[in-house]
């Protein structure tokens, strides 16, 4: 079956340009509308949806402000009726490392990347709640899932997302919506200086927009973490050992030292699918 979305609006922060322009592209040449959001410069590719045949609105809202996410989120309401999809791709950079960062410099990473992506999501929910339908995308990368040198607040940003989904996918179940956080990898003029040359021609944007398109359909998993670039796809997963139980006389700060190689013995090895699955296993375990 064709992915498609045809009468479906999709609201895309950090379009107007990169992946976010992608993902807007793609969708409309799909059926679908978009709204292109952008602090910089939304119409530019405003003007390529309608070189498309498509209908597209440009947003200037900054995610960091509330007022401007409701007025942004008031005009797609008001324009199209409703929201069908929220792709929260909004981001800034700021390498550095983690001994030289200021509060500013944590402050304003967090504030894009983490709170931005909680702020929009929000504002967007009750509008899927109501209409029994939603696709919410979040993006993670690969710094957040495994880490990065000189980019810790970003991580923890991009696992806080991941965070977020994991909640969002079971609250969402009731309401036929479902979240997923992406970690592409592609090369832009956001990421050129990060990558190789010969990154340019093995990373290319499209490849990875396909990706984003599944996440967004009608055929899209639930709490999933989708990776893709250059053509590779997998699905990455907190996953937790099956761990060892000490009767209460044998708990010690020793005994877990000394029992560390078996605690971190991933053989067997299990995703939870809620936090209370993972405390009934610690019940499980402690009533042996």
């Amino acid at each position: 079956m064709d992915i498609g979305f045809k009468g479906k609006v999709a609201l895309i922060t950090g379009a107007g340009s990169g992946l976010g322009r992608r993902y807007a592209l793609d969708i409309v040449r799909r059926g679908g509308h978009v709204v292109i959001n952008d602090i910089r410069n939304p119409y530019d590719v405003l003007m390529e949806v309608d070189e498309l045949g498509g209908k597209g609105l440009a947003s200037e809202a900054d995610i960091t402000s509330l007022s401007q996410i409701t007025e942004m989120i008031d005009q797609t309401m008001e324009r199209f009726g409703r929201i069908d999809i929220l792709i929260n791709n909004a981001g800034i950079g700021g390498d550095k490392s983690f001994g030289n960062l200021s509060a500013g410099d944590s402050a304003n990473i967090t504030n894009v990347h983490l709170r931005g992506t909680i702020r929009v999501t929000r504002l967007t929910w009750p509008i899927m709640m109501r209409q029994a339908y939603g696709r919410v995308v979040v993006t993670t990368s690969a710094s957040g899932l495994y880490g990065a040198s000189g980019q810790a607040p970003y991580s923890a940003a991009k696992m806080g997302v991941v965070g977020l989904i994991n909640s969002l996918a079971l609250e969402g179940q009731t309401y036929n919506i479902r979240a997923n956080a992406f970690a592409p990898v592609a090369y832009t003029e956001a990421t050129s200086s990060l990558y190789p040359p010969e990154a340019k021609d093995l990373m290319q944007p499209e490849q990875a927009s396909a990706g984003m398109m599944f996440l967004c359909s009608e055929r899209a998993p639930n709490g999933a973490i989708l990776c893709a670039g250059g053509g590779a796809f997998t699905k990455a997963e907190v996953m937790e050992s099956q761990g060892i139980f000490l009767p209460p006389d044998e708990v010690s700060p020793e005994a877990v030292a000394n029992n560390w190689s078996k605690i971190a013995d991933m053989t067997g090895a299990r995703t939870h699918s809620t936090a209370g699955d993972q405390l009934g296993k610690f019940f499980a375990m402690a009533k042996r």
